[in-house]
């Protein structure tokens, strides 16, 4: 396809179609879902084509095997408008008996996934799809590889972003459409999204009438408590603090729950090491957006607004980081968390492999004083791993917005911008 950007999943998606029958594609709406999948599949289905939506429903119920006729992988599209199509996936899987059947991609999970609906459990295996890394988007030069930190590789960069650079990353987000365009446009595509996710889809998920004000207060305090553990209920106090609306706990775990199925929140859950000491390990999980674009939106706010609020800019930068991050790390087939003790020790990102390896991370948006910190945050967390119960991390390094150089320090920690990062 002309003018396709090559996405970290798209080999992802080639290991698992040979390992597996069907191939489920989840993750935000516009994230390139579709335009991935298409660049694999030899034939496809749009379930949501408006002229054939209830016909397809029809046939998904009635004769669900017309539907997936067709040269293989066969992508369907938006599958989850005809929830019966799963049933009829795992089941032409299974008479198959061949790997790299089908394809779905969905930008919600349908609430009518219910007990009538098998799990899929060896037949199908789910993929999430982020909006782009600055790898992909080719913000990054991409000369630090993560893989290279786990195997303790020496690194080198040269970093010229400025700080405006990066405050543009952040508000325009890793949206596909928003890619080499003129600055304006970039940015509204994630206006665009925000404005859709709470007129729209948020109600449309689960067919529930959601009021768009709500959504866009709860949405604007999530964004305030970006890189935090908030507790739902600070947040909900926080949404009615200038609304003379009602907002209870069910209210608020509807709207939470729903935005969740469409992929717009995604929080990252604690770490738990062995420690030296019996310190309490908060569980609570940080608040963060699939990408910093939609937090940015929330709040109205543009490059310009984080360059007048270096803390705010701090919080969002960290978003961008945990982004990237997440993407980077689903390749090295591994899990992104974050650390807090109840001493406030915390760490922001911890990336931990399925072979037990890991690696400590602080995000800092630069300078010296900051950079030492993070440092000396990263220093302090590994003396207390009781590293008789578990192993060592295999690197520490500090991500930065601006920093002259990417390098390793003589203590062993690294130093890197992020826009010198890739898996």
């Amino acid at each position: 396809m002309k003018g396709y950007l090559p996405r970290i999943v798209d080999k992802l998606l080639e290991e698992r179609l040979n390992a597996k029958g069907a191939i489920l594609i989840e993750g935000p709406k516009w994230c390139g879902k579709t335009t991935t999948a298409k660049q694999i599949a030899k034939s496809f289905i749009s379930i949501d084509r408006p002229d054939m939506t209830k016909q397809y429903q029809q046939l998904a119920e009635i004769s669900p095997s017309v539907l997936l006729e067709g040269e293989v992988p066969r992508l369907i599209d938006e599958w989850q408008i005809a929830p019966n199509l799963w049933n009829a996936v795992r089941y032409e899987v299974d008479n198959r008996d061949e790997f790299g059947q089908f394809i779905l991609t969905g930008s919600a999970v349908p609430n009518e996934f219910d007990e009538t609906m098998h799990t899929g459990t060896g037949r199908i295996s789910r993929l999430l799809m982020r909006p782009m890394s600055l790898y992909e988007s080719k913000d990054s030069r991409g000369k630090v590889s993560l893989k290279d930190l786990f195997e303790g590789k020496d690194i080198s960069d040269i970093d010229e972003t400025t700080l405006r650079e990066i405050a543009f990353l952040i508000c325009r987000g890793g949206w596909p459409k928003s890619i080499g365009i003129d600055e304006k446009p970039a940015l509204f595509q994630a206006v665009d999204y925000f404005d859709a996710v709470v007129s729209t889809d948020i109600s449309r998920v689960d067919s529930v009438k959601r009021d768009k004000e709500k959504a866009k207060r709860l949405l604007k305090s999530y964004a305030r408590h970006v890189g935090g553990q908030s507790s739902l209920e600070t947040i909900r106090k926080d949404v009615l603090s200038n609304s003379a609306d009602t907002f209870d706990q069910g209210t608020l775990y509807s709207y939470i729950d729903a935005l969740k199925k469409i992929f717009v929140l995604e929080d990252s859950p604690a770490w738990n090491p062995n420690l030296r000491s019996k310190t309490s390990i908060r569980t609570t999980d940080t608040r963060y957006f699939s990408d910093p674009s939609i937090a940015t939106a929330a709040l109205g706010i543009g490059p310009e607004d984080l360059l007048k609020d270096l803390n705010t800019m701090g919080f969002l930068f960290e978003n961008l980081c945990i982004r990237d991050l997440r993407i980077y790390t689903d390749y090295l087939d591994g899990t992104v968390y974050h650390y807090r003790d109840r001493n406030n020790l915390e760490c922001d990102a911890v990336i931990h492999l399925r072979n037990g390896s890991y690696g400590l991370i602080e995000i800092k948006l630069g300078g010296d004083k900051l950079i030492e910190e993070g440092v000396q945050t990263l220093k302090t967390l590994e003396s207390t791993i009781n590293t008789k119960e578990m192993s060592k991390p295999s690197f520490m390094a500090v991500l930065c917005a601006k920093a002259p150089y990417a390098y390793k320090r003589s203590d062993g920690v690294y130093i890197i911008p992020i826009t010198s990062l890739k898996p």
